[in-house]
């Protein structure tokens, strides 16, 4: 897993007493902030001599790298808030498609980084939206670039043979009500900080620095409780349902996982620019909360395949206790048809199926009708599309918990691999393959 590095200054290491100074200036007004914005490298000598500096996980100026050889937002741990946004590309052209990419990696790196804003002439429209005060906080800020398959499509910028071997719409399964509003899109940005204020500063920056090369097709928000490790594992949180959501994932942290599960491998049929990328599922999941609430706490249960309170399988202790499928052939402890089951039969041939989910919960007020809009935002990534998701939605179909959920939207994507250092904008095997 990508672990958060501390410096809010990339080129300078920060401290306890830098911390302290950052964190006053946005209580500063704005000639005093640049003030003391400037004055924080005049104390970087005596800064150097104090001690370690804590881990800054939760803090607003905990920062993941950008550059590397993935994105950070997949394997990263996840974070409280999450901004999902799909836009259509308006760029005409490769070249105008080259310089959203180039534009768009300078701003995440610097977003993602944190600094101060530079002043402007208040004649002008300021260079920032000044929601996050004079300087930018990273929060531990984290944006996943990934692509539509649209992007490929014949006659549009010449990329049809780089598409991602299994990229294509998302597929139409029996229990789906997809909805175009909420669905597909060239391009999809995956905005994840601590708090939901950081991920709107973003999508702000982003939009307002690229006008006439992107339009924004659908969002979603998202939450959830942060991760914490207990016990050696992840903390598992639960979604509206209020089961725990995640206890089997793959452990994220895991390298040599992550390469056999995620990332795209070198000379595995997909084309070379795409190796260190990975297929990412995105499924906007509503939940019939009323309905749930009704059914008894034995139903529920038998539905997922897990005790509620405590997350352990049926006939088990805790949470992270494996399943006895082999001493229960018949289904009666763990149905045959509950979640958990068909989700993971735990047999060597299903091992390739095997996904990584970041969900989140989503809440969007009430329908039409006067029920609650809310549900889940199931996200997960892949190595193979085919043997991942698709697979294990195609072993779920009909399951009992279709009774109480309706995919509504998302789409599939394909995460770009990483900008391996600050002459490499995001999306550059692409160009050098065209």
């Amino acid at each position: 897993m990508t672990r958060p590095a501390k410096p809010l200054d990339p080129n300078a290491p920060a401290s306890p007493s830098r911390r302290r100074l950052l964190g006053g200036i946005g209580l500063m007004g704005g000639a005093a902030a640049a003030s003391m914005a400037g004055a924080l490298s005049a104390r970087a000598d005596a800064d150097r001599a104090e001690p370690p500096l804590p881990d800054t996980t939760d803090s607003r100026l905990g920062a993941y790298p950008f550059h590397g050889e993935h994105q950070a937002g997949v394997t990263t741990r996840r974070h409280a808030s999450l901004l999902l946004v799909a836009f259509n590309i308006l760029a005409t052209n490769p070249a105008d498609l080259q310089r959203l990419f180039e534009t768009l990696t300078e701003r995440i790196a610097f977003l993602t980084a944190g600094g101060p804003i530079p002043a402007r002439d208040a004649g002008f429209p300021p260079e920032d939206s000044g929601i996050l005060g004079p300087v930018v906080t990273p929060d531990n800020l984290t944006v996943t670039v990934a692509l539509g398959s649209s992007v490929f499509a014949e006659n549009r910028y010449g990329l049809e043979r780089l598409k991602p071997r299994q990229l294509r719409p998302m597929d139409r399964f029996p229990n789906d009500a997809i909805d175009a509003k909420i669905s597909h899109g060239d391009l999809l940005l995956q905005f994840c900080a601590n708090t939901a204020e950081t991920n709107i500063h973003a999508l702000r920056d982003i939009v307002r620095k690229l006008p006439g090369l992107l339009m924004v097709r659908w969002q979603q928000n998202g939450f959830v409780i942060p991760d914490a490790p207990t016990d050696g594992h992840q903390r598992t949180e639960r979604n509206l349902f209020g089961f725990k959501d995640g206890t089997a994932n793959p452990n994220s942290s895991d390298a040599a996982a992550m390469n056999r599960i995620v990332w795209v491998q070198p000379n595995s049929g997909e084309p070379d620019w795409a190796a260190g990328g990975s297929y990412q599922v995105v499924r906007v999941i509503r939940h019939f909360v009323e309905r749930w609430d009704r059914t008894s706490l034995r139903e529920q249960e038998r539905v997922f395949g897990r005790d509620k309170e405590k997350g352990a399988p049926l006939g088990q202790k805790n949470e992270f206790d494996l399943p006895d499928y082999a001493a229960d052939p018949d289904g009666k402890v763990i149905p045959h048809e509950s979640h958990m089951r068909l989700a993971n039969p735990r047999r060597p041939e299903t091992e390739k199926n095997l996904i990584l989910r970041r969900p989140y919960n989503y809440s969007r007020g009430i329908t039409e009708s006067g029920q609650m809009d809310m549900g889940l935002l199931f996200i997960a990534f892949q190595a193979s599309l085919d043997d991942g998701f698709v697979a294990v939605q195609n072993r779920l179909n009909g399951e009992p918990l279709e009774e109480y959920i309706k995919p509504i939207g998302g789409g599939y994507y394909f995460v770009l691999p990483g900008s391996r250092g600050p002459h490499e904008p995001l999306g550059a095997g692409l160009f050098r393959g065209a």
